[in-house]
């Protein structure tokens, strides 16, 4: 029998800067930018009482909860301590996954001959809340869709167990909105179908389901039955992402050189978030005419936004290539990937430019990835 743990840290922004300031506990804390314009990042559950949530316009946040404190993002302190907590897993558990900055699964199976895999997990949760001050939620099932649900009822600051032969009554009773993978627009679909609670999904064909949302159709019937063999893929921080370009005549063209490297970069950071992937070290490589080859990297705060990444590349780039030789090759790599969308990063950006970002990333996905793109990195002439 499999035993998948899901671990998620208990509104991980929020509590974050309440470790940094014990001043905001029980407070119905926002953490986004403060101007009307800025979107809400995170919020505690003493400002989701209100009916804030994140990604909601600050505007309408202040409006619905007069008395929150708003509180600046800060990437550096949330990179910090998911680290820590990665690590502490990392010392503990043979196998795991890294999904985002603050959610892990953990498989366990076959340790029950050896100690209580529930027991087991209890005393990893107290551990990392113990070293760390953060609050964190398991779940604990066969898989890895029951698990995460799990995790979400016992929220906050709790634990659940699901064992096998009870999947299916356990997800019956709750909302469809619970199912990984019914994001907004499929949730209005199956209402408009009068599909309210899990229960009714299993009920339903499966062929139903399929005519209506085609494979994801099957595989939302599956998750809500209980179903999903999908395994714990093993975390490694190797994983990276990278693009080159060699040149058909060596170059020394400073100015189309920079502006190579901003298309190279925004390329990578839609496929970052293509793939709901964020990267915390940036790569740049240059290649001179005579094959010396030099590499230069900077460790950032978890992002996939296209002027973060591009401003570093480009300082990169200005701090490596100082010998003044023609150039062969330019590269840039993306590496320390973790799972988790991008928009966790805008905590300054206005609502306008998260739209924008969406907007763009639409258009690549219909149209292909060189559909919209920004002018300087149209610069191509020249290479193989």
């Amino acid at each position: 029998m499999n035993t998948i743990v899901h671990m998620d840290l208990d509104a991980f922004f929020v509590s974050v800067a309440c470790l940094e300031n014990s001043a905001l506990r029980g407070k119905p804390v926002i953490i986004g930018g403060s101007g009307d314009r800025g979107v809400v990042s995170a919020c505690s559950y003493e400002a989701r009482a209100f009916g804030v949530h994140s990604a909601m316009p600050v505007k309408l946040a202040r409006r619905l909860c007069p008395d929150a404190l708003f509180v600046r993002g800060d990437h550096d302190r949330y990179s910090y301590y998911s680290n820590i907590v990665t690590e502490i897993i990392e010392e503990s558990v043979p196998l795991y996954e890294k999904s985002s900055i603050d959610e892990f699964y953990l498989d366990l199976t076959g340790m029950d001959r050896f100690y209580g895999c529930y027991a087991w997990a209890t005393a990893l949760r107290q551990r990392i809340t113990k070293e760390t001050g953060l609050p964190i939620s398991f779940g604990l099932s066969p898989n890895k869709t029951v698990s995460k649900v799990a995790t979400g009822e016992a929220k906050p600051n709790g634990q659940l167990r699901v064992d096998q032969g009870t999947e299916k009554g356990f997800l019956a009773p709750l909302s469809i909105s619970k199912i990984p993978m019914v994001g907004e627009k499929t949730y209005r679909l199956l209402r408009s179908m009068g599909v309210e609670h899990i229960r009714t999904l299993q009920e339903m064909p499966v062929q139903l389901m399929e005519r209506v949302l085609g494979d994801n159709g099957i595989v939302i019937w599956k998750k809500a039955n209980g179903i999903d063999p999908s395994p714990v893929e093993p975390y490694t921080e190797r994983k990276s992402i990278s693009t080159e370009m060699t040149f058909e005549q060596d170059t020394i063209d400073v100015h189309r050189l920079r502006n190579l490297i901003v298309g190279m970069t925004e390329k990578l950071a839609f496929q970052l978030r293509a793939e709901d992937k964020v990267t915390s070290c940036v790569t740049v490589k240059i290649r001179y005419s005579n094959f010396d080859t030099h590499t230069t990297q900077s460790r950032i705060s978890y992002t996939a936004c296209d002027h973060t990444l591009i401003a570093r590349a480009k300082e990169l780039f200005d701090k490596l290539y100082n010998r003044r030789l023609l150039i062969r090759l330019i590269g840039v790599r993306f590496s320390h990937l973790v799972g988790g969308g991008y928009q966790i990063n805008l905590f300054e950006d206005s609502e306008e430019t998260i739209r924008l970002y969406q907007a763009m990333d639409k258009l690549r996905n219909r149209f292909g990835e060189g559909a919209v793109r920004r002018a300087a990195g149209l610069n191509r002439r020249g290479m193989r």
